[in-house]
């Protein structure tokens, strides 16, 4: 679940109210069940992990400085589910929390602070499960919202394939390796938009329609939980779009004709509707929507409909169109870049800067073969994902039965060696995590290699826990002080998933050609452990992720509730876990705070 739900802000370290059990008494804010079931996808039946039957699961809101439960229960046979929350509950397997075991359920405490107002989705944290097993998340603002609108359209993008989870994970982790190929359908709301309203034999294929009324201003909010795609999408005859807000932060306004979102990321756009003059009695009153994937061998597209409410029966078109009525750009890594200015003047004023930066960690991406070897064009053998020549694999570290790494340290004080990591680029090869310490400000610099097949690929980069501050990215290597001459009279907005772009498709082997930085300060705020890796699941999968933990063991326990409060929470399937024929302990983090 892509948010900031920390339970280890400093203000609530005196806040524990102890445990309660959840009996037939306690009633959850809402109720998400995680089920393997068949559905229909691009007017296909594929066997699906879903939440609540469908796929975009039930959208949830939250609101700011407001306690929300919600229950997951895992029904999936012998298959594990996660998403994230509060303490020992961020969502990563075996990095802050086990797995929900098949059969139980797990209740999930969330508060979201001041500033976290805005767009989000849950999303099963396992293998290759958020392909299907996903829902918009909306933290709504505390008081009135930053900017006026009249209507709220969340629009989920999302991935189909035809091959199952299963198969897929399987051949990324096999020998030989084999690719999951393209993406068969790119969509909207679950929706394909690659059959007319007429041909299609089910509405999974049909386009996704959004009704609007004339003369109004709107908020599209689009949440990209796409396994792979990079989409751009366009309006027929609607250009006009300004940026409110990218990864549940508030921006200025920056002014955009089309959209462009890759795996992860959130954008918030105004559109400001044509009046009832320019669309009703007799005049045009449908505009399709196009998207098409970019940076990838082969495009994917489709098309929803944009559909003004005149008063009078309107057919829908009989057929899609020939040829696109929009023309979207190939061009991808100038997206917005340097263009979003956070809206809060807190967070501006405390941006670091460049002069107060303490340590900078660079991190080199690319494709290795832990076995076999590149012949004739083709990667024979396992290949993983390597960030400086090491993946980290989530199924490695479950054969290997790896405690959480929240859970070490708060057992047994174990967190990474920072004198050995100094030694080893900002890495412990021991614990295999990268440590930072409180008062630390930290450049981390992603940048992209093309391995052994010369192939370059783009990489959404996604951080869980606290924001960053997106530095932007380019081509070559990082510059600091050329780059630094940007944030003269601009302040980079906090994100939380921007792309590592590639600037070409082929070039020589092993050669290093574009980057991506983030500025982070580390502070009691945001001590815990925390992952960094690519949105692709595929890459994921591969090995393409990373964990950092903050803070020393002493400042890791001092933020969390003393024994017996936490013991549920220690062992897989612990008592903080619930079933049929049991009823869960749950620690009540923010009750102090609530009353």
């Amino acid at each position: 679940m892509l948010f900031r739900f920390l339970a280890l802000l400093p203000f609530l370290a005196g806040a524990f109210a102890g445990s309660k059990i959840h009996d037939d008494t306690f009633t959850p804010d809402y109720v998400l069940e995680a089920t393997l079931d068949d559905i229909k996808i691009n007017c296909k039946s594929r066997s699906s992990i879903i939440f609540n039957g469908t796929s975009p699961g039930p959208t949830i809101y939250l609101q700011e400085e407001q306690t929300t439960w919600i229950r997951v229960y895992n029904k999936i046979p012998d298959n594990n589910v996660t998403v994230r929350a509060a303490p020992f509950s961020d969502g990563t397997p075996l990095v802050s929390q086990w797995p929900i075991p098949a059969g139980q359920f797990f209740d999930y405490e969330i508060r979201p602070q001041p500033g976290d107002a805005g767009s989000y989705f849950y999303h099963s944290h396992v293998g290759f499960q958020i392909l299907t097993a996903y829902g918009a998340l909306i933290v709504r603002d505390a008081e009135k919202p930053e900017y006026k609108y009249d209507g709220d359209i969340p629009l989920m993008v999302g991935d189909n394939y035809a091959a199952e989870d299963e198969v897929i994970e399987e051949g990324l982790l096999a020998d030989p390796f084999k690719w999951s190929g393209e993406p068969q359908a790119i969509t909207i709301q679950g929706n394909s938009g690659n059959k007319s309203f007429y041909e299609a034999p089910d509405s999974s294929c049909m386009p996704h329609v959004i009704h609007v009324d004339p003369g109004k201003v709107y908020r599209l909010r689009f949440i990209s939980a796409t396994a792979l795609s990079m989409i751009k999408l366009g309006i027929e005859d609607h250009k006009n779009f300004t940026v409110i807000e990218a990864d549940g932060s508030y921006t200025k306004p920056a002014h955009i004709d089309h959209v462009q979102v890759s795996s992860g990321q959130r954008f918030s756009y105004l559109m400001k509707t044509k009046t009832s003059e320019e669309v009703c009695g007799n005049r045009k009153s449908q505009f399709w929507i196009r998207y098409e994937s970019r940076d990838r061998p082969q495009v994917i597209s489709g098309y929803a409909l944009l559909k003004y409410k005149c008063g009078k029966v309107q057919h829908l078109p009989k057929s899609l169109p020939k040829t696109s009525p929009i023309e979207l750009s190939n061009s991808t890594s100038d997206y917005l870049e340097y263009a979003l200015e956070g809206l809060s003047e807190k967070n501006n004023r405390e941006f670091p800067r460049l002069s107060e930066v303490t340590r900078t960690v660079t991190i080199q991406v690319n494709q290795i073969l832990t076995t076999g070897a590149y012949e004739n064009g083709t990667l024979n053998g396992t290949v993983a994902w390597a960030q400086n020549g090491l993946p980290w694999k989530e199924s490695v570290q479950a054969e290997r039965h790896q405690v959480p790494y929240l859970i070490q340290v708060y057992e047994n004080g174990t967190t990474p060696n920072y004198t050995l990591a100094l030694e080893h680029h900002g890495f412990d090869p021991e614990t295999k995590a990268f440590p930072a310490k409180v008062g630390e400000v930290l450049d981390i610099v992603w940048e992209n290699n093309n391995g052994p097949t010369g192939g370059w690929d783009f990489h959404p980069m996604h951080v869980h826990g606290y924001h960053v501050y997106d530095l932007g990215s380019g081509n070559g290597t990082y510059n600091a002080t050329e780059n630094e001459a940007h944030f003269d009279n601009f302040t980079p907005v906090l994100r939380d998933s921007t792309n590592l772009y590639r600037y070409a498709v082929k070039g020589v082997p092993h050669h290093t050609a574009g980057w991506r930085a983030w500025r982070i300060r580390i502070t009691e705020e945001n001590i815990g452990a925390w992952m960094m890796h690519c949105h692709i699941a595929q890459h994921q999968v591969m090995g393409m992720a990373t964990v950092w933990v903050f803070g020393d063991a002493e400042e890791i326990r001092g933020k969390f509730p003393a024994p017996p409060y936490t013991q549920g929470y220690l062992n897989y399937g612990g008592s903080a876990y619930g079933s049929e024929d049991s009823q869960p302990w749950v620690n009540h983090y923010y009750s102090n705070v609530d009353n």
